[in-house]
C-alpha cells in the first residue's frame, strides 16, 4: 500500500510523546523501511575482533538482511565487507566462521578472488574484458569495505556511507563498554564458547523495548525466579545460597527496588539501568579476582570498576550488554515478527575460571533458547504481538512517569520505572526513519 515510503509525516505521526501507534510493531511496510533507513544508517553491532584473532580469520552475519564478512587483514586490522561477489553477488562465504585460504576470498561461483582488504586480486582469464569498459566499472573496485570501527574489541558497522559519526552517536553510553572490558585484570575481553540462538516470533522492537522495563519482573518472572526464591527458602537451609539462586531471585524484587536502582537515558535511544545498584549486586565473591583486579589497577580504580553494577545497558538498536555477568545479545530482525536473539558469553583476560563459570551459569538460566527467565519474556513478547493485531485500541501506551519537559530533550537520570527509555528510543526511531526523506 506504500502509505509510510514517502510519507515522513505519517511516520512522525505514529510516535507521539507518550504513545506509540501500533503499526510500529505490525506493519511490514515500516519494517522494510526500518531495514533500509534506520539499520542502514546507524552503526551495528557486527562481532567482537576476538573471533577473528588471526590474519585470514573470518566471521559471517547480516546486518540489515544483507550478508557482511568480519576478517582480519594481514595488517592486523579488523575490517567489515561484503559477502557477496562483485561479479554477480555470489556469497562468498558460506561458513559462519573460519579460515580464508591462501591470504584470499575465493568466489565459489567463477573464481574471482580478492585480498583481505577487499580489493580484487584475480579475474580467469581476464584477457575477455580487454577493450571492455570493466576496468571503470564497480565490479572492478572489487569489494567496498564497509564502515566500520572497533571499539575495545566491540566491531560496529554502518551500511550507509552518510550518517552520524560513531562518538557522536554513542557519546557517554560507551562508558558500558569501557567498564566492561576493564572488568578484565588485563584490560582484554575473549568471546568464550560459541552463541546461544533462538528464534523470538515478534517485532524486534519488542525485545528492546523490554530490556530496560523495570515494571516487568516481578509480574513476568514471578513463574520462574518466583518458584526458585520459594522452593530455596523452603529448604531452610542455612548454608550460603547457590549461585543459580543468587543470579534467579532478584528477578522477582519488589518495585521499590528497581525504582531506585536508577535509569541512565541517553539521545539516540540508547540506556542502561543499574545507576544505583542492580540485580547483580550481591553476587558472592569469586576466587582471588578482586585481589587479581587490585594488583592490576590499584585499589581505587579497581573498586570504582567492580563498584559499577550497570544492569542491561542498550546500544540501540542491536546491542545490550551486561557488564557485570560479561554477556551480551544481539537482535538480529528477520521479518516484522521474527527477529533471531543471539546470547554470547566473554570470559575476561586474566580473571580466575569461577568467573566464566558465573557468566555461563547465568547465560544458560536467563538468556539461551533453554532458559527460564528469557521465556517468560518470550511468551509476553508473542502475546503482545497477537493483542496489536487484534481490534480496540490502536495506541501503546508510554505515560508512566512522563514529563512535558522531555519535549526540550529527553536525556538524564530517572527512577527505573519510568517508560523514558522507550520514549527515547522511539525518539530516535522517527528522527531515523524520516532522516533524508523528503519533507523528513
Amino acid at each position: 500500500m506504500n502509505r509510510y515510503r514517502n510519507d515522513p509525516q505519517a511516520i512522525r505521526a505514529l510516535v507521539r510523546p507518550d504513545e506509540i501507534h501500533r503499526d510500529a510493531y505490525l506493519d511490514p511496510e515500516l519494517f522494510d523501511l526500518e531495514m533500509e533507513q534506520l539499520w542502514r544508517h546507524t552503526w551495528i553491532y557486527v562481532g567482537h575482533d576476538s573471533q577473528v584473532p588471526n590474519t585470514g580469520d573470518f566471521y559471517t552475519t547480516h546486518l540489515a538482511r544483507e550478508p557482511v564478512i568480519m576478517l582480519r587483514g594481514g595488517d592486523g586490522l579488523v575490517r567489515v565487507l561484503p559477502n557477496r561477489c562483485a561479479h554477480k553477488g555470489t556469497r562468498l562465504v558460506s561458513a559462519v566462521h573460519g579460515k580464508c585460504l591462501g591470504g584470499m576470498l575465493r568466489c565459489p561461483y567463477h573464481g574471482w578472488t580478492y585480498r583481505l582488504d577487499g580489493r580484487l586480486r584475480t579475474v580467469p582469464l581476464k584477457s575477455g574484458y580487454d577493450g571492455t569498459a570493466f576496468e571503470g566499472s564497480n565490479a572492478a573496485q572489487g569489494l567496498r569495505e564497509v564502515s566500520s570501527v572497533n571499539y575495545r574489541g566491540f566491531v560496529f558497522a554502518r551500511l550507509a556511507s552518510d550518517g552520524p559519526d560513531f562518538k557522536e552517536y554513542f557519546g557517554e553510553s560507551l562508558t558500558s563498554i569501557d567498564n566492561m572490558v576493564e572488568r578484565s585484570p588485563e584490560g582484554r575481553l575473549e568471546v568464550a564458547g560459541g552463541v546461544l540462538r533462538y528464534m523470538h516470533d515478534c517485532n524486534w522492537k519488542l525485545f528492546v523495548d523490554n530490556l530496560n522495563d523495570a515494571m516487568h519482573p516481578m509480574v513476568a518472572h514471578e513463574s520462574s525466579a518466583g518458584t526458585a526464591k520459594r522452593t530455596w527458602e523452603a529448604a531452610g537451609s542455612d548454608a550460603p545460597a547457590p549461585m543459580v539462586i543468587e543470579q534467579f531471585v532478584p528477578f522477582v524484587n519488589g518495585y521499590e527496588f528497581f525504582e531506585k536502582m536508577g535509569v541512565k537515558v541517553y539521545a539516540n535511544g540508547h540506556s542502561y539501568t543499574g545507576v544505583n545498584f542492580s540485580i547483580h549486586s550481591k553476587y558472592s565473591d569469586v576466587g582471588d579476582y578482586e585481589q587479581r583486579m587490585i594488583a592490576a589497577y590499584g585499589e581505587e580504580r579497581a573498586r570504582r570498576i567492580l563498584g559499577e553494577a550497570r544492569h542491561n545497558t542498550v546500544y540501540y538498536p542491536s546491542l545490550t550488554i551486561k557488564g557485570v555477568i560479561q554477556a551480551i545479545r544481539v537482535a538480529r530482525p528477520l521479518a516484522v515478527d521474527r527477529t533471531l536473539i543471539e546470547s554470547w558469553t566473554f570470559r575476561l583476560a586474566g580473571a580466575p575460571d569461577e568467573l566464566l563459570a558465573r557468566t555461563t551459569t547465568y547465560s544458560r538460566l536467563i538468556n539461551a533458547p533453554t532458559s527460564m527467565v528469557g521465556h517468560d519474556d518470550l511468551h509476553c513478547y508473542r502475546a503482545i504481538q497477537e493483542g496489536l493485531a487484534a481490534g480496540g485500541n490502536e495506541w501503546v501506551s508510554l505515560h508512566r512517569n512522563h514529563s512535558p519537559s522531555e519535549a526540550a530533550g529527553i536525556a538524564g537520570t530517572f527512577g527505573a520505572t519510568n517508560e523514558v527509555p522507550m520514549r527515547g528510543q522511539f525518539r530516535a526511531w522517527a528522527e531515523f526513519m524520516t532522516r533524508g526523506m523528503r519533507g523528513g
